[in-house]
């Protein structure tokens, strides 16, 4: 009778801490960000540069801390600045735990790799970016 009191006690305290963390948990995803997650998560790497390809195991590393590996992959990001301010927002947050040196090999990859398998969108975005540096 103790043990089966024991285990209703702890069925309880672990439905009461799963629905705190439902309810106090993060905010719901942008459509838009869900659908990142959704692709691919993984590039190959094995045509990079070897610095690269030990830059891409860093990313690995320490970007599934906090979200899928999917999300900046699949991310319409292309562009060097938009790289560095992404880089330097997952740097403030309290559970990355990337060093101002790993944020550097980390950007270094994103923007290289946005050169190649992005090229299409890092094309389009460096002409639009020009069009408007023009215009002003």
């Amino acid at each position: 009778m103790k043990i089966r009191k024991n285990w209703l006690l702890i069925a309880l305290f672990l439905g009461i801490a799963g629905f705190l963390k439902l309810s106090h948990g993060d905010e719901p995803l942008d459509p838009r960000i869900a659908a990142y997650d959704k692709g691919p998560a993984t590039i190959d790497v094995s045509k990079y540069p070897a610095e690269m390809q030990e830059n891409y195991k860093l990313f690995s590393k320490k970007c599934t801390h906090c979200h899928t590996l999917a999300r900046p992959i699949n991310s319409d990001y292309a562009l060097p600045d938009e790289w560095s301010r992404y880089v330097k927002r997952m740097m403030r947050k309290p559970d990355s735990q990337i060093s101002a040196d790993e944020a550097k090999k980390i950007y270094e990859f994103l923007v290289y790799d946005s050169k190649i398998r992005k090229k299409a969108l890092y094309d389009k975005k460096m002409k639009e970016q020009a069009q408007s540096q023009s215009s002003q």
